[in-house]
């Protein structure tokens, strides 16, 4: 786990370190010039940093001064002079190694681009960079590129476009979501001995992600058990997606509840299938049926495929069933309001994209309103995309997938994966965090070799997880 901060929370951090600002200051220049050796400068290389008057320009300097000690030629371009002491210091210690330090004034001829502007102080107001925007080598950025918000990920017109980013202690919210991750580039995280603050968001990593192990002695009914209640005429597929993804994930036994028309077509033979009702579609009359069979059940996957016409199947399944739901899809959009979920017995894993997030709750999806909807329901709410957010008692952001699981029936895998998780012994919240880290991990590994499609991805996140 990996904190992830926002610019207020960063600011309070460096206001808390108990090494004097100097030190801190000289420890990110150092890691800055580091950073800018790594992509290949060295003796003779031309470098410009651009430096604001604050903290963030006070590293430019110090990394100006390491460049040129170095070998470089390195040139500071100020958009003004070193508003207080620690970057007045440093601006002495740049121009003491031999770096040129000049007002801002047109680009001169350079191999490599610092941008030491404003980094995470940036408040909206960017000046014209000109001709610096057009730059096409490499930039590293300080903190955050200049011109883009650290807390909310918005950039502003001209806002520099950087090769690589370095910042201090943890990642910035902005560097995940709205525009940071294409204009951030590969972000490298350098601890300068900052102290510790409780952030906006954890970063999920694969020990935070864990497995279930079944014992010498597991049988299939003892290795966690799913009923999926889904699938309808012309889109029962989402419900297979759905029960082979929770084989696959480790599940001994797997289940789906179904209309006719629906379950005559599911002809896997590792997946047992049962006919509800006498429709086209589950609704509420079938209520019973399906609880009937869901009582040897462990966990239960609504939604994949279950159709629009489902009445108040959806409702009555939350408000009669006191065992764990992963509800997805239709059975989100089943809901005219949370008030189902916020009313349950049992735990619930509520997996929304984010139209399906808006119909639901009337709010422009984000992970704040996602965190809002968790603390109103007590569910663990998943808002999946790029990246996917966890939320419950912790706030998670899983970064481990990318745009290749944007296809139809991923989400109906990443359903049964959770659910397998859960049944087998997780609890809910960290079920979703795992699964949604596996089913990235799954996407990516996929996608070295071939397009991703949802019924590879199911076998796939049986090979990630035994690697």
């Amino acid at each position: 786990m990996r904190p992830v901060l926002t610019a207020e929370q960063s600011a309070a951090q460096d206001a808390a370190a108990n090494a004097p600002i100097t030190t801190l200051m000289d420890r990110a220049g150092c890691a800055v010039a580091h950073a800018v050796l790594g992509m290949g400068a060295g003796y003779g290389s031309r470098v410009s940093v651009l430096a604001g008057p604050g903290n963030n320009g006070g590293d430019g300097y110090i990394a100006a001064a390491y460049l040129q000690r170095r070998g470089a030629a390195v040139t500071v371009h100020a958009l003004a002079p070193p508003r207080r002491d620690p970057a007045i210091w440093a601006g002495k210690v740049a121009a003491r190694a031999g770096a040129t330090v000049t007002a801002w004034d047109e680009p001169r001829p350079a191999d490599y681009v610092v941008d030491a502007l404003f980094g995470g102080g940036f408040r909206g107001d960017l000046p014209e960079l000109g001709p610096w925007t057009a730059f096409s080598g490499p930039v590293v950025a300080v903190d955050v590129p200049s011109g883009l918000s650290a807390t909310t990920g918005q950039a502003v017109a001209g806002t520099l476009v950087a090769s690589q980013t370095v910042t201090f202690h943890g990642l910035r919210v902005g560097h995940l979501i709205g525009d940071g991750p294409d204009l951030s580039g590969p972000v490298t995280v350098v601890d300068i001995g900052l102290p510790d603050v409780e952030p906006e968001l954890w970063l999920t990593e694969e020990e935070d992600a864990p497995l279930v192990a079944r014992s010498r002695q597991a049988h299939k009914w003892s290795s966690g058990s799913v009923l999926v209640v889904g699938g309808s005429s012309g889109i029962d597929g989402a419900a297979v997606l759905a029960a082979r993804a929770a084989l696959c994930a480790g599940a001994g036994a797997v289940m789906i509840a179904a209309p006719p028309s629906a379950e005559e077509r599911i002809r896997s033979p590792e997946i047992m299938s049962r006919a509800i009702g006498s429709g086209t579609h589950l609704t509420g009359a079938d209520a019973s049926a399906v609880l009937d069979t869901a009582a040897r059940f462990d966990a239960l996957v609504i939604g994949p495929g279950l159709g629009s016409q489902t009445g108040s199947l959806v409702p009555e399944l939350l408000d009669r069933w006191d065992g764990p739901v992963v509800l997805d899809a239709d059975g989100l959009n089943a809901l005219a309001d949370p008030g189902p979920i916020a009313k349950r017995r049992g735990p619930s894993v509520l997996t929304p994209h984010s139209g399906e997030f808006e119909r639901l709750t009337g709010e422009e999806a984000s992970y704040l309103a996602a965190a809002g909807l968790a603390g109103a329901t007590g569910a663990t709410v998943l808002l999946k995309g790029n990246p996917t957010f966890v939320l419950g008692d912790r706030r998670w952001v899983v970064t481990s997938g990318g745009p290749e699981l944007a296809t139809i029936g991923t989400g109906d895998v990443l359903a049964g994966l959770i659910a397998a998780l859960w049944a087998g012994g997780l609890d809910g919240a960290t079920a979703a965090r795992s699964g949604a880290y596996w089913h990235g991990r799954a996407g990516a590994h996929l996608a070295q070799t071939r397009v991703v499609t949802a019924d590879v991805l199911a076998e796939t996140v049986a090979e990630v997880v035994r690697r």
